[in-house]
């Protein structure tokens, strides 16, 4: 008997591994599936026929938290030579409030000045588990692994802290542990993974790569390359739709090419009305040919925002995710957005119809390029010009392989944004840049990807431990 255990620990984590094909191909493979889920059970669907296991994120002491953010300050110092992403979280984390936290966190920043090597952060690691066996939560998780035996579980995102308890209770009951890495730019610009696992699956070579350098006691041959689940909805039948209910949903008019713009959360994208404001004002003076202008917001944030430009241009046509929050009192409530099946028709006919995506330098360039679509990446803003300083990002590592590979447009200026838009819609000459970079971030295609996974998770499942 072979049981596999899928950690969902947010609404991506479900759009990604339940949403996709994923769960019906380990259901091939395996004898049995569980979902251990820190999203409410009531948001599966029935027809999934798995378990859900719902567990509940329990808080830290404050010596526990003191633990972790040191190895995760460590961390940041110590990889922070000649990366840039990595020195501005370093920056933005520092705590400069008159609290306990606050003062706490100063001192890990003067303690880090000099003890940041990779041994002090195992160290810490082995102190931090210390601490979370002797916490109720601990207990918790290993009755919850007694009374609902894995052989493997699969971590659908390495970083949230309040999967550290169950990584400890699976490693005292023997369970071998898989972290998928979540996103792009986890590894090149974020904090430290939530503990060790056995094994770790990477979106491509280049991932790999960024992953045996950012953590040195990670062997090569604990990493499988097997792309992303995140794209893999982009080629199932239950997502498709038609050009005609495209135009329809959105309201938009045949005659004319879609341009999408594609928003960040406020927190990394601030600027995102002001671009916006430039594009619809283009288009209602004749500066641009006319255009359906289709804005698809955040699915981290309700939209509130963007109200003044609803009711200043009423022209634009609006995509609000269908992300539903589902539980307020959480820890990372961003979390608890999650998205159904109407809301991957919805991206998939936007990716699929419009003819030109505008972000700021967000993953949604991938989704695009993975249509063959054209992408243009304002970036305006210096901190210093009332525009929120979006431009530092140009020199984050995985941005720079953006920006070498030439797939995208940057624009830096209101004028250069609408010069890249006339390039575009005149004809496109990136076709193979885009390729090429899509190749370089997604090492196996769409439709092996879950295949891919299953197959890395069942070798796994016969290997002796590490």
């Amino acid at each position: 008997m072979t049981k596999l255990g899928i950690v969902i620990t947010d609404g991506v984590g479900y759009r990604n591994f339940v949403l996709s094909d994923f769960l019906s191909k380990s259901k091939t493979q395996f004898n049995e599936v569980l979902i251990f889920s820190f999203i409410p059970k009531e948001v599966f669907n029935e027809q999934d026929e798995v378990e859900i296991v719902e567990l509940d994120a329990q808080n830290e002491y404050f010596h526990q938290w003191f633990v972790r953010k040191y190895k995760e300050i460590a961390h940041l110092r110590l990889n922070s030579e000649n990366n840039f992403g990595i020195q501005d979280n370093l920056k933005k984390n520092n705590n400069r409030n008159i609290s306990p936290r606050g003062l706490a966190t100063r001192l890990i920043y003067f303690l880090t000045f000099f003890l940041h090597s990779e041994s002090v952060i195992q160290s810490l690691e082995r102190i931090q588990f210390r601490f979370i066996r002797r916490q109720r939560a601990h207990k918790v998780f290993r009755q919850v692994l007694d009374e609902n035996p894995v052989d493997t579980l699969l971590f659908t995102h390495q970083r949230p802290p309040y999967i550290a308890p169950l990584v400890a209770a699976a490693q005292e009951n023997k369970v071998k542990t898989v972290a998928f890495i979540f996103s792009w730019d986890n590894l090149a610009s974020k904090g430290r993974m939530a503990a060790s696992f056995d094994y770790y699956m990477v979106w491509s070579d280049l991932m790999k790569r960024e992953l045996l350098m950012f953590y040195r006691r990670i062997q090569s041959e604990q990493i499988s390359v097997v792309g992303t689940p995140q794209f893999v909805p982009y080629t199932m039948n239950e997502y498709q739709s038609t050009k005609a209910k495209f135009l329809k949903k959105f309201a938009l008019d045949s005659k004319y090419p879609t341009i999408c713009y594609s928003c960040g959360d406020v927190s990394t994208s601030p600027n995102d009305p002001y671009y916006i404001e430039i594009i619809i004002k283009a288009i209602e003076n004749g500066i641009l040919p006319k255009l359906n202008l289709l804005v698809r917001t955040a699915p981290a944030e309700s939209g509130d925002r963007f109200q003044n430009l609803k009711q200043r241009f009423p022209k634009i046509k609006w995509n609000h995710p269908s992300w539903n929050l589902i539980r307020k009192n959480h820890q990372e409530s961003w979390s608890q957005r999650i998205p159904d099946a109407t809301d991957l028709m919805d991206l998939r006919a936007i990716l699929n119809y419009s003819d030109l995506n505008i972000n700021m330098l967000s993953t949604m360039s991938l989704d695009f390029m993975l249509h063959d679509k054209p992408v243009i990446n304002p970036v305006m803003g210096s901190g210093e010009n009332g525009l929120g300083n979006d431009r530092r990002f140009l020199q984050y590592e995985h941005i720079k392989y953006l920006i070498q590979s030439n797939a995208t447009k940057i624009a830096k200026t209101p004028g250069e944004v609408i010069e890249h838009i006339f390039y575009y819609l005149n004809g496109d000459s990136d076709q193979n840049n885009r390729k090429a970079f899509v190749d370089q971030q997604i090492g196996v295609p769409l439709s092996q990807t879950s295949s891919k996974m299953v197959e890395c998770i069942k070798f796994i499942n016969s290997c002796r431990d590490i």
